[in-house]
């Protein structure tokens, strides 16, 4: 008896560890889900953002839209995609007054939306560039310059932090279309606007893990 006793003492501590473990898991578990919860109602948000965003940038470049110029919503983020021909004589990095024009009334929509940042990247097409002794030796130079020249059109015209915005240069080493055509040389010679909501409230979930 003593023996069964013993073993039945055994018995219900281990089933009283279990137990413990047990509750413990689910209480873990509602944590996860709760935050699981969290990132979602914090990315459904995000994601009604960007929507509206698209429509506020759709909007304000209406009369540009399928004239050089495409606002797509894909990754979560928005893309002003800008045809060279509405921006830049080839081979320059001065932008066109219908360019900048177009610039201009995107930078007053950015300006009323303090949580989205804001990258320029230029894009060539795979032809050398012709320096000519000039500054620009190659199409690396031309992508970017070009970015910072539409940058410096947004924070001449607006009242931007320019802590939102970046500029880079691609160079030709991201083409919309890599065959090589004259047609796909001209859809590669292009600047792409891309506007990201902030992530800060889903890292600070993400720290709290």
């Amino acid at each position: 008896i003593k023996i069964l006793e013993e073993e039945l003492k055994t018995k219900k501590k281990n089933l009283d560890g279990l137990t413990a473990e047990l509750t413990s898991s689910r209480a873990e578990l509602q944590k996860r889900e709760e935050k699981v919860n969290e990132l979602q109602t914090i990315l459904a948000r995000k994601d009604s953002v960007v929507s509206a965003l698209k429509k506020k940038v759709s909007d304000a470049l209406l009369g540009f839209e399928n004239n050089g110029l495409t606002v797509q919503q894909k990754n979560g983020k928005v893309y002003v995609s800008l045809e060279e021909r509405l921006l830049f004589a080839s081979g320059s990095i001065v932008v066109d007054p219908k360019g900048a024009d177009a610039i201009k009334k995107l930078a007053k929509v950015l300006e009323q939306n303090a949580d989205i940042n804001v990258l320029i990247e230029g894009h060539t097409d795979n032809v050398p560039y012709n320096s000519a002794g000039g500054a620009i030796k190659d199409n690396w130079d031309l992508s970017v310059l070009r970015a910072t020249s539409i940058v410096k059109i947004i924070v001449s015209n607006s009242k931007m932090d320019p802590t939102r915005l970046a500029a880079s240069g691609r160079a030709e080493y991201f083409p919309i279309d890599s065959s090589n055509t004259a047609e796909a040389r001209k859809k590669n010679r292009r600047t792409e606007i891309i506007l990201t909501p902030k992530l800060d409230e889903i890292l600070k979930v993400l720290e709290t893990n």
